[in-house]
């Protein structure tokens, strides 16, 4: 028997790695258990993001009559601080701690700042509702300066925890196990979109509040386990460890490199073209379907699946060794399939359509991310990796809060354009305004498909080999996670 029980054990270690997507993440330095714990930060930002981008958004666009350009601004006021982001990750790399921590410090400020922020929206909400005496300008007031807190929270835990990650992993698996925790993040979403939609099938106002309570309460404590125990604290702090290089000298090494700036660029026009439906998705099954938010919730859970699926591909291609840019360009390409469904959906009233459609949004642009991530991560030195992430997600962050507001403003004014029959008769119909705003990013799709096409032979350590700079980081720098 126990012969057997060895031969079994022995089979499932086989069958795990070629299986199970980032099975191959862990390793001695981060254990599994450790690395899933790091991990909740993530999830912590998913549910955010699925309250945020999806349940409310809907609400207050349709249950509230909050117009979508007042909703598209609310959203988009995190791009404040999004792109400080490229910052935040380096100043928390080179932060000095007399408790002798540089990560934490940042990830537990932006928890606090969510939780206050979700606590004042609740407040905003009951007087967005009209049941009170006061001005409704008080509720509009508070819950942008909620969504401001809360986005400032996740730019600022998401940016150091993301850092942490990688100063706990060892440098050859810094990409698989960043792509891990992405994949939390879009399994939080996806978990989160379910037990909302699950909450919300007969809508009232109070539930929608205990539950804004509740995702501030578990962003408390998902981000408290994520971080206990895992930076490790440096004896006699960090005051004393030599001066690091500026910020502007690392961004100059960073802007040398042959093709990172088209790497930018190409990161920048495929995420708007990929955000732009953000806070349509749902609204557009809500006025064009007629689902009612129970059913529109689960369509943000059907995105973030398709983009879970998209990561779970990605990752099969890049262990294959297919470049990074070739994953992100496939990811392009099935993105301007799945907008062409979602445009014919309303046309051959096919919810069916429009469902597959939106899962395959998804895949399309995790299998975007992922590639675009991942060839980010390869154009520096491995000393360099806070502020690598901390460009990518400024850039990502900033125009996806940009082009969600601008996709706001589009639907709103092209559908009253239509409505007052502007573009006749036959385009007098409530999906017009949202087929406009989804033709526009499968224009956004073909530029960016033409921006990256320079990049798609190229990978991006490739990229990294061609720099002739040096790294200011390669001198001077403390070695204090190899002390600790």
């Amino acid at each position: 028997m126990r012969r057997l029980n060895n031969a079994l054990a022995r089979g499932w270690q086989q069958v795990g790695p070629g299986f199970l997507p980032f099975a191959n993440a862990a390793t001695a330095e981060l254990p599994l258990p450790r690395l899933l714990r790091l991990s909740l930060f993530q999830v912590s930002v998913g549910i955010a993001t699925v309250l945020l981008t999806g349940t409310l958004n809907r609400v207050m666009i349709v249950e509230l009559g909050v117009p979508a350009l007042l909703v598209g601004f609310m959203i988009s006021l995190p791009i404040v601080f999004a792109p400080f982001r490229a910052l935040i990750g380096f100043k928390s790399d080179t932060h000095r701690s007399a408790l002798g921590w540089k990560r934490v410090p940042y990830i537990w400020f932006g928890t606090l700042l969510q939780f206050g922020g979700f606590s004042i929206l609740p407040f905003a909400l009951i007087v967005l509702s009209g049941d009170t005496n006061g001005p409704i300008f008080y509720g509009e007031a508070g819950a942008a300066i909620a969504f401001l807190m809360i986005g400032a929270g996740l730019n600022t835990t998401q940016t150091a925890g993301l850092a942490l990650a990688n100063d706990l992993a060892p440098e050859h698996v810094r990409p698989r196990v960043v792509a891990l925790l992405f994949t939390t993040l879009l399994i939080g979403m996806v978990a989160s979109a379910i037990v909302f939609s699950q909450l919300l099938q007969t809508f009232d106002e109070i539930r929608l509040i205990k539950i804004i309570q509740g995702v501030a309460l578990t962003i408390m404590v998902l981000n408290g386990i994520a971080l206990w125990k895992q930076e490790p604290r440096r004896p006699g702090g960090t005051i004393d460890e030599p001066a690091m290089p500026s910020f502007s000298e690392t961004w100059k090494t960073l802007a040398a490199i042959p093709g990172f700036k088209r790497l930018l660029t190409v990161v920048g026009l495929g995420t708007a073209a990929f955000n732009m439906q953000d806070i349509l998705l749902e609204p557009f099954g809500g006025q064009v379907f007629g689902l009612p938010v129970g059913e529109t919730t689960m369509l943000m859970a059907a995105l973030a699946g398709g983009m879970l699926i998209g990561f779970f591909i990605a990752e099969r291609m890049l262990n294959r060794a297919v470049m990074a840019m070739r994953v992100a360009g496939l990811g392009l390409i099935i993105g301007l399939l799945a907008f062409a469904g979602v445009i014919a959906a309303p046309f051959l009233s096919s919810l069916g359509l429009f469902r597959i459609s939106s899962l395959t949004v998804g895949i399309s642009a995790g299998l975007f991310s992922v590639g675009t991530l991942t060839a980010a991560m390869g154009c520096g030195t491995p000393k360099m990796s806070g502020i690598l992430l901390g460009s990518w997600g400024a850039v990502q962050a900033t125009v996806a809060g940009i082009s969600i507001a601008l996709s706001g403003a589009a639907r709103d004014i092209i559908a009253a354009l239509a409505r007052a029959g502007r573009f006749g008769e036959t385009l007098a119909h409530p999906a017009t305004g949202y087929i406009a705003v989804f033709i526009l990013e499968i224009a956004l799709l073909l530029a960016t498909l033409i921006a990256a096409l320079p990049l798609l032979g190229t990978s991006g350590r490739r990229l990294a080999r061609q720099n002739s700079l040096s790294s200011p980081w390669d001198e001077g720098r403390s070695e204090g996670y190899k002390e600790a």
